[in-house]
């Protein structure tokens, strides 16, 4: 596990990130990882728990379709104004596809819940796979 919190300059916003086997077991890592980005700079509660559930359910998708011995989770503030969480896995196989499970499935309702909670989700191909990603506004503490 190696986990990076990169150093910014000025007008950059925060960014962290870590390697982890890509099993079962590392979504509750991905889950905290993303709770102390967001306790390092200064989120609200309500972000940090949104953020890991969406976190949660984008390292479940990798590790469950996307063939790799690891992933890379990604928390970081694009904008002063935007949470963004990402996985990157080393398949271009099994792109994420948004469908409705039916009533009676196991499973399948993943992207459901990250397309409901998310601002905006998506899928960027890379040469050697692809980062799924998602992002929520941040709400503005009032003055």
């Amino acid at each position: 596990m190696t986990m990076t919190d990169e150093q910014m300059r000025s007008g950059q916003y925060p960014r962290q990130s870590i390697t982890l086997a890509s099993e079962a077991a590392s979504v509750p890592t991905a889950r905290q990882i993303l709770h102390e980005a967001c306790t390092d700079w200064g989120l609200d509660m309500a972000a940090a728990e949104t953020g890991a559930l969406l976190m949660s359910e984008l390292v479940t998708n990798a590790v469950r379709h996307g063939h790799s011995h690891s992933v890379r989770v990604i928390a970081e503030q694009p904008t002063p104004d935007r949470l963004r969480v990402a996985v990157v896995d080393k398949s271009r196989r099994c792109m994420p596809e948004l469908h409705h499970a039916g009533s009676d499935a196991f499973g399948g309702r993943g992207l459901v819940l990250v397309d409901a909670l998310s601002d905006r989700w998506g899928t960027d191909l890379l040469p050697w796979g692809k980062r799924c990603w998602a992002e929520i506004l941040l709400k503005k503490a009032p003055q």
